[in-house]
């Protein structure tokens, strides 16, 4: 598959990864949250063949980049309706 086409599925599945990740760890932490949704993601590009076939030549930039789209989802979910009511 196309490296932008991989990166665009994944940026686009972000948004239901935080929600679910809010679901199943709503008692810890947000660092941990963003550590967990970030694990996620890896695991799924790795098994795209994205960093197999070297499409990512730098991974820890790869890495801060999709660290910045899952926190833009973040700020975007709650600032919607579904946040929670304070």
């Amino acid at each position: 598959m196309d490296f932008l086409a991989t990166l665009l599925q994944t940026i686009a599945f972000v948004p239901a990864l935080v929600n679910r990740i809010e679901s199943l760890f709503s008692h810890r932490s947000g660092a941990e949250k963003k550590d967990a949704a970030l694990s996620f993601l890896q695991t799924a590009l790795s098994m795209s063949g994205a960093v197999a076939n070297r499409q990512i030549v730098d991974p820890e930039k790869f890495k801060n980049g999709i660290g910045k789209v899952v926190d833009g989802a973040v700020e975007c979910l709650n600032a919607s309706v579904w946040a929670k009511a304070k």
